[in-house]
């Protein structure tokens, strides 16, 4: 079962997976993508519990970590990053490992720039840089708002909608239970910070910001990209890479962006792999 906290006027929801045994184990903290929630993560976290204790969150404004109409708090990558830092505090989490995803793999990055010294590795699933375009990021703002504004809650109803909704996102298709909880999660998802991270994350700023921020890291990473993402392209997550030689990046073939669940015999080993390596 999961608890709230506060966090700068905004509950969050979080929760702790933990495998056998009393004894403290090294922290693993999980932070999920745009649109989604902590759940998509549950499989992971309890894959890797014996080893780690595993803490999964929800992002302001997604999932079960509504914000308030009242709290008025920006929506930039280095504000989320100083929402987990707070969270953690108030844990008393003093040094991590994060496995992050998508917009979350961005945060994670700022996060891993500002605070090296709470880290002890980093895994960035389906991450990159973004080259700065105008049109394309305008088009994309454009079809961001569209899909934003009109989400009603009569959709969950509609015989595999769950399955439309998530096709562009994989390469081999989940089951229908795991494909509804992302679209319930995109339906109760807040407006303003749904776009807000659009802006921020896919911006002209963050195409300049995001290369520093990669040339900067001090902690051993690993970047996953999965060979068929639409979402973020493999060839994104190599330029990232290329910035910084303690990047290893890895392609998973035969997935799209959600590698831990559409192909985690291949994910989980080679995380495993990572984690436990201390050279």
């Amino acid at each position: 079962m999961g608890e709230m906290v506060t966090i700068r006027g905004v509950p969050h929801y979080y929760e702790w997976v933990r495998g056998a045994g009393s004894e403290p184990k090294p922290v693993l903290v999980f932070v999920h993508g745009w649109g989604g929630s902590a759940r998509y993560w549950q499989t992971t976290a309890a894959a890797l519990s014996d080893r780690f204790d595993c803490l999964l969150y929800d992002l302001r404004g997604f999932g079960r970590s509504p914000q308030p109409s009242a709290v008025d708090l920006p929506y930039g990558l280095a504000d989320y990053a100083e929402d987990l830092r707070l969270l953690l505090d108030h844990l008393k989490c003093d040094r991590i490992s994060l496995n992050a995803h998508s917009l979350g793999a961005s945060i994670a990055a700022v996060f891993a720039q500002q605070y090296p010294q709470r880290l002890d590795r980093l895994i960035l699933t389906c991450s990159g840089i973004f080259e700065y375009n105008r049109l394309t990021f305008s088009l994309f703002h454009w079809a961001s708002e569209y899909v934003v504004k009109f989400r009603f809650p009569w959709m969950l109803n509609v015989p595999l909608a769950e399955h439309l909704f998530m096709s562009r996102f994989l390469y081999h298709p989940l089951p229908s239970a795991i494909s509804r909880t992302f679209l319930a999660d995109y339906l109760m998802a807040d407006q303003n910070a749904a776009m807000g991270t659009i802006y921020t994350a896919v911006s002209e700023q963050a195409a300049i910001e995001m290369p520093q921020v990669f040339q900067s890291f001090q902690t051993p990473t690993l970047l996953i990209s999965g060979q068929q993402d639409q979402i973020i392209p493999p060839r994104l997550g190599r330029s990232a890479a290329a910035l910084n030689p303690r990047i290893t990046h890895t392609e998973l073939a035969k997935t799209g962006h959600f590698p831990m669940l559409e192909v985690p015999g291949a994910y989980l080993p080679l995380v495993q792999g990572f984690l436990g390596d201390r050279t």
